[in-house]
This record gives C-alpha cells, sequence and structure tokens, in this order.
C-alpha cells in the first residue's frame, strides 16, 4: 500500500549521522511538526539536527488526506461541549496561525496549493441537528461559516456547513520545499536513525540523546513522532491511536469532479477532495477509521471504502489506496510544549485528531517560540495542561479497555487457547500460535517466512495481523512492526524478536 503522495521517482539523499557529536536541538520526526519547528530554529541561528527513522514524511503526512482547513468535521461541536469558548477559540487560533504560516510560506516558495471552500455535510436528519451544532461553535469562534443545502455532491444530502476560501496540498511537496530550506540554514537531516532514549537533563551540559546508531548531545530536544517515543508523562495513555484508509480513483470525462473539500457527520465517515496534478482528473476518498490493531480485517475496511466509491462515481478507476495512523487526545484537544520530567528542555507535540495540516504547523510554532524565549498568547490556553472531566472520564475508560485487553489476551496464552500448529501462514497472512508459554508471530510475505516473538516491545501487549499492509499491529497503543520485525510506529522503539 502506497499513497498517492509517496508514489513518486523521488529518493531522499540523507546527511551523514555524526555519532557523539553537539548541536543545540535534536528534532525527532522529520514530518510537518519536525520539519516546520527545525526551519524555525534554524532561521534563529540554532545548529539543528533532524533524526528520522524511515524518511521525511514517510509516515503521518505522507498518508494524509492534506486538507489546510479550519472547518474540521464537528471537532469544534464536540471541543465546546468539554470547554469554554476561550479555550475553544484559541484552538482556532492556533489552527488559523497555522494555516496562515503554512500557506503564506508554500506561497512565498512557490509551492503549488489549491483553494477550496471546505464542507461539513450530513447524509441524514439526525446529522443535520449535529452541523447546526457546529455551526454554531464555529461562529462563537470567529469563523464565518454558513449552511448549505446544496453542497454540490452526486448523491443525496441533507444539508452542509461551508467555509470559503480553505486550502489543499500536496504534501511531500511541501517537505521536499522545508528539507531544502532547513539544509540552506545550516540544519541536518539524516535518515535510518531512531531516537530510542534520553539521559543526562539533570546536568548543565548537554543531554545525551540515544538512537540505534549511537548517542548525540543536544540542550534542547524535539519529539515530533505522532505520539511521544519517550514515556514520560505517559502520553501513551493518554491517546487513541486510530487507523484510517484512503483511496485515489481516476475519474471518467462524463462524471464530474466534486468543487471543494468535504467531510461527513455520519458514520462511517466519508472524506473527499479532488487532485488535479499529474493531468489527471483524480478523486481522493478517506474514511473507517477504527482504533489500532483491532480490527478483525484491515483490508475489508479497505474494501468497502472502494465499493462505496465506485457505486457514488460510476467509471471510478482505483489508482492508490493506503491507510494512516492518527492520534486523538482523550480530552480531544492536542497536547503540545514541554514534556513533563523533561527538565524543560525536551518539548512535543502530539494528538492532532486528524487536523495535522494546520495542528502541526501551530504546534510547532509554539515549541520554537518557547525555546527562543516567548509564548504565543493561544499556546497558555490549550497546551498539554488542558484535561477537561470528560477528558479524564475517557481517559479512564480508555485505559481499562486496554487493560481488559492485555488481560484477555494473555490469559489466552496461559490457558493455552492459542494453537500450537508449525504449519506456516499461507502468503500475505499471519497469525499468532504458542510456543509453550510465550505467544509467538508467524507470517508468510513475498515467500519470507518470520517467526518473532509477539509481545510488543513497548508494553508487552500481544500483537495481531494486519492483513492489509502486512504488519503487525499493538492494540494497547499503536506500535506496529514490519513482518519481520522492524518498528514502523507508535511509541515503540525496538523491535519485535526474532525467534529461530
Amino acid at each position: 500500500m502506497t499513497s498517492l503522495w509517496l508514489d513518486r521517482n523521488h529518493s531522499f539523499r540523507s546527511d551523514q549521522f555524526h555519532p557523539r557529536s553537539t548541536v543545540d536541538t535534536v528534532v525527532a520526526g522529520a514530518g510537518l511538526t519536525g520539519l516546520v519547528a527545525a526551519l524555525l530554529l534554524a532561521r534563529s541561528g540554532k545548529k539543528v539536527l533532524v533524526v528520522e527513522a524511515r524518511s521525511p514524511g514517510a509516515v503521518t503526512t505522507g498518508n494524509t488526506t492534506a486538507k489546510v482547513s479550519l472547518l474540521q468535521g464537528t471537532v469544534l461541536s464536540a471541543l465546546r461541549q468539554q470547554y469554554s469558548e476561550k479555550v475553544v477559540g484559541a484552538y482556532v487560533e492556533m489552527n488559523r496561525e497555522g494555516q496562515a504560516w503554512l500557506l503564506r510560506y508554500l506561497a512565498e516558495r512557490s509551492v503549488p496549493f489549491q483553494h477550496r471552500d471546505a464542507y461539513t455535510y450530513a447524509t441524514s436528519t439526525d446529522g443535520t441537528e449535529t452541523l447546526r451544532l457546529e455551526l454554531a461553535a464555529a461562529r462563537a469562534a470567529g469563523i464565518e461559516a454558513e449552511y448549505v443545502t446544496d453542497p454540490g455532491l452526486p448523491f443525496l444530502v441533507k444539508g452542509a456547513v461551508r467555509l470559503r476560501g480553505q486550502a489543499q496540498i500536496h504534501p511531500l511537496e511541501v517537505i521536499d520545499a522545508l528539507v531544502d530550506d532547513v539544509r540552506s540554514h545550516g540544519g541536518q537531516i539524516v535518515s535510518g536513525v531512531r531516537l530510542n532514549g534520553l539521559r543526562g537533563l539533570t546536568g548543565p551540559g548537554p543531554a545525551v540523546v540515544q538512537t540505534d546508531h549511537g548517542p548525540v548531545h543536544a540542550r534542547e530536544v524535539v519529539l515530533a513522532t505522532g505520539t511521544p517515543v519517550l514515556d514520560r508523562g505517559l502520553y501513551f495513555a493518554k491517546l487513541k491511536a486510530l487507523r484510517s484508509y484512503a483511496a485515489s480513483f481516476e475519474l471518467p470525462g462524463t462524471t464530474a469532479v466534486p468543487d471543494g473539500m468535504f467531510l461527513s457527520v455520519e458514520q462511517p465517515v466519508r472524506s473527499l477532495r479532488d487532485y488535479p496534478g499529474d493531468g489527471r482528473r483524480l478523486i481522493l476518498v478517506g474514511g473507517n477509521g477504527h482504533p489500532v490493531g483491532r480490527a478483525r480485517s484491515a483490508q475489508a475496511y479497505l474494501d468497502t471504502l472502494v465499493e462505496w466509491t465506485t457505486a457514488q462515481f460510476p467509471g471510478a478507476s482505483l489508482t492508490h489506496s493506503w491507510s494512516a495512523q492518527d492520534y486523538q487526545a482523550t480530552n480531544l484537544m492536542p497536547f503540545f510544549g514541554k514534556l513533563p520530567r523533561g527538565q524543560g528542555r525536551v518539548y512535543f507535540a502530539t494528538g492532532y485528531n486528524k487536523w495535522g495540516m494546520t495542528n502541526a504547523v501551530g504546534a510547532a510554532l509554539d515549541i520554537t517560540a518557547d525555546i527562543l524565549g516567548t509564548r504565543l498568547p493561544w499556546a497558555s490556553i490549550i497546551d498539554h495542561r488542558v484535561t477537561s472531566p470528560a477528558g479524564a472520564a475517557s481517559a479512564v475508560s480508555l485505559n481499562a479497555a486496554v487493560a481488559a485487553t492485555v488481560a484477555r489476551d494473555w490469559g489466552q496464552v496461559g490457558l493455552k487457547r492459542l494453537d500450537e500448529s508449525r504449519e506456516p501462514p499461507p502468503e500475505g497472512a499471519g497469525r499468532v500460535t504458542r510456543r509453550g508459554r510465550k505467544p509467538v508471530a508467524v507470517s508468510t510475505v513475498d515467500g519470507v517466512r518470520c517467526q518473532l516473538s509477539a509481545a510488543c516491545t513497548h508494553l508487552g501487549g500481544i500483537v495481531r495481523w494486519n492483513d492489509s499492509e502486512k504488519s503487525w499491529d499493538c492494540p494497547l497503543h499503536g506500535s506496529r512492526f514490519s513482518s519481520d520485525g522492524t518498528v514502523l510506529e507508535g511509541p515503540a522503539v525496538r523491535n519485535l524478536r526474532q525467534l529461530d
């Protein structure tokens, strides 16, 4: 599975990694958050090193639908149920500032993007009531949205909220521009290097940043890794890891391309936008989200998304399909700022709830302002200290479900309810078996059979097979591993242990 954005003839040239070198700032993660932060710090004269376990934009940024919008489905009305208008307004200001910075930057760098109206639409009468709540929350927060009855979709819609003048981007073109700009200001970007620890924060000198290729020294560290890969603050217990699906289709000349960016209020969610590049008439459709590692068949989620699209757009031809991972905070508000127990020298950002194109930039703006000695006005209102009673209750419920999953899955091992078959799975399949008292993850991919410990290297959850991406996914906190056990994403920083 490769996204439309990542399917291109472009190879990243990594800078050389120098173990035991000293820099001002290490940024872990070369997605939108990390690269914007790195650029702003490098512009200020900081010596910056970006370490990326894969390649720039390879994870969330390269798998997004890339809408740069202040109208975000039903986010504002959901926040308004938990927070005051002041807090919701600060969230909007964060996103407004992030959007303005990004679009101004793209214009200055001549990176193409398209202005589009954004729509949140309903296909049911109950959905229109949700729309009116979102419209009220948006207007109260200073967003000039309006209610329309016909957003121009080719299927029955009861109504929609519209916000004019939003934008959509090609996220990897943005990443390319940021990479070049960071380097032009003296920053270094290395791929294939994973941050996996940190020590020496309490001393007067630089901290020791541990990686799988050796240590480096830095005065401050920015974690831009999707979910924090250091467990200080226990943010893995305050985030829901969610997997969702997307596909792009070429439309025949007789089929109209919807003019705008669309998101439904009903479940399963349907997200739509066009892509005018490559001389083709493409439409991107997303949705069918679920908690990571808890789908009986990930492929079935993708299949139903494709079936829905071809039914609504006759003649649509599938070009790409992929999935992405996002993190939703239990209190629905992004976490960003100083990481607890980081001695004021470790910064992080997470929990964008699928709206990273604006939240990521907003978080990066505040983190860099903080490092350089200032704070942005909205940041002190909504940074990681915000927790509503509803958010606290959601965190309790989330962690109770995690505990139940651990007890059930390891109980299966202890009660010998997992089979002990030594037969290899068929091509493209994986299963968890038992060897004595230990769960074993066995798969066959491209003719290669792998046997791994099935215990996630983060907190020991038993991984489950993802039949769409041929990966092992942990249902506890969203860590994911390739079929050979290599860490793909999530809070885990160590590979699954290989077995003979």
